[in-house]
């Protein structure tokens, strides 16, 4: 999805909602320090204040386990800034809103001009005890029997030290309250983006009166569990480039029959995948790579996020149905990696297995359905598995349930979002 395209609108909002009449907390009791942030390695860095925020484990046991979570807040540059910052959450669930923040910072620019922007990793992700785990290129492919997903699952469990039924959603948005009250704000204006729109909603839910206003990028409704239907927006994303491109002159000149050639494209890989000796795009290494239906499933779904990404997929599908297969096969590798850097896998597990697939069913879309995409049940099955090793962590009561509010709060989603 693009968020340039978005400030406008969340500027207009900030400047119509009112503050309501609360003091600000007088003495902060979170101490900052200089420091840099970034989108990762290599990515340019960008000033901030940060510092550790200590929270227990357990926020029902303040005896529990202390978890130091990473916060950073990039002044306004006004000197006389609004009391109230702008607080951005990532989505996923498991990418770090730090992260998430710099790679966009340009975006969220005139929104600095007069308000902090305050970034709260969320337990789990980046640097708030994150639960990282070892990643076999077998979970990322999509090459796995229940059986091995399982027992990839558990090895992950294994990896942990903290307890991860507490990092959940329901928890994470105590974490961000007891944040305002530390870093003495009266009010948030938060911003979530995808699974990071669930926070929000959720944070408004229990802290109302510690809310200004409110933006959903993408919204994912509390009553939806992401998972069977993901398989199902992804193909209508799909159908919408490939319609897009019929419609442009250019395009379809070029590309004439884009659809077929996909189809003909999954087709043969299903029946016979093809092995690869390619130089890896990242490291220049040649390897071999095992291509076949599953991994042009991944490269699809994970070129349908972005405009940029998006336009490459005429050209990758041509090439590679005309038997050139290295340009889409570096994209996989490209794709997987950064999926892999990006999202804490543990804390992606601890949010999908408490908070949707035990509600898979109620969905109530059916095998035949998800079959007739191009990604198939292969998702729902990966979820399944993983969440029967996976325990349930903390759910709060109603969490589910839609969102009635009493504040200003602007909805953004996109058509062609392949999961929003």
């Amino acid at each position: 999805m693009t968020h340039t395209s978005t400030i406008a609108a969340v500027l207009s909002l900030l400047l119509a909602a009112e503050l309501a009449a609360q003091e600000l907390v007088p003495d902060a009791t979170l101490e900052l320090e200089d420091c840099r942030i970034s989108a990762g390695p290599g990515y340019p860095g960008i000033k901030a204040r940060c510092g550790t925020f200590e929270r227990p484990e357990n926020p029902a046991d303040t005896a529990s386990p202390r978890l130091e979570l990473f916060v950073a807040v990039i002044p306004a540059l006004s000197l006389e800034p609004e009391p109230d910052p702008f607080v951005p959450i990532a989505g996923g669930p498991g990418q770090a809103s730090s992260e998430f923040y710099a790679g966009y910072a340009r975006a969220f620019e005139d929104v600095r001009r007069n308000r902090d922007i305050v970034l709260l990793d969320q337990r789990g992700t980046g640097k708030s005890a994150p639960l990282d785990c070892e990643t076999s290129d077998e979970l990322i492919g999509g090459r796995y029997s229940s059986e091995r997903m399982i027992a990839e699952t558990e090895r992950c469990l294994d990896q942990l030290q903290h307890d991860v039924r507490y990092f959940t959603t329901s928890v994470a948005v105590q974490d961000l309250e007891a944040l305002r009250i530390a870093l003495g704000y009266a009010q948030f204006n938060i911003y979530g983006v995808s699974y990071g729109t669930r926070v929000a909603q959720h944070f408004v839910r229990r802290y109302p009166e510690s809310t200004r206003s409110v933006v959903l990028d993408g919204v994912t409704a509390p009553q939806v569990s992401l998972g069977p239907a993901i398989a199902i927006e992804a193909q209508k994303a799909l159908d919408s480039i490939f319609a897009r491109c019929a419609e442009d002159p250019a395009c379809t000149e070029r590309y004439p029959s884009l659809g077929e050639d996909f189809a003909f494209l999954k087709r043969g890989l299903e029946e016979e995948p093809v092995t690869l000796v390619m130089p890896d795009p990242l490291s220049g290494e040649h390897d071999s790579l095992t291509f076949g239906a599953t991994e042009l499933a991944g490269a699809v779904r994970l070129l349908s996020y972005h405009p940029n990404t998006v336009a490459l997929i005429p050209f990758l599908l041509s090439e590679a149905a005309g038997g050139n297969y290295e340009p889409i096969a570096a994209q996989f590798l490209m794709s997987a990696a950064s999926l892999a850097d990006t999202l804490s896998i543990g804390m992606h597990n601890a949010v999908v297995c408490t908070e949707d697939a035990p509600f898979f069913a109620a969905e109530g879309i059916d095998r035949a359905t998800l079959e007739a995409t191009y990604i198939g049940a292969v998702q729902v099955d990966a979820l399944e598995a993983i969440c029967s090793a996976w325990p349930a962590g903390v759910l709060d009561e109603g969490f589910r349930e839609p969102l009635a509010a009493d504040l200003p709060v602007l909805l953004l989603s996109g058509g062609a979002d392949p999961v929003t």
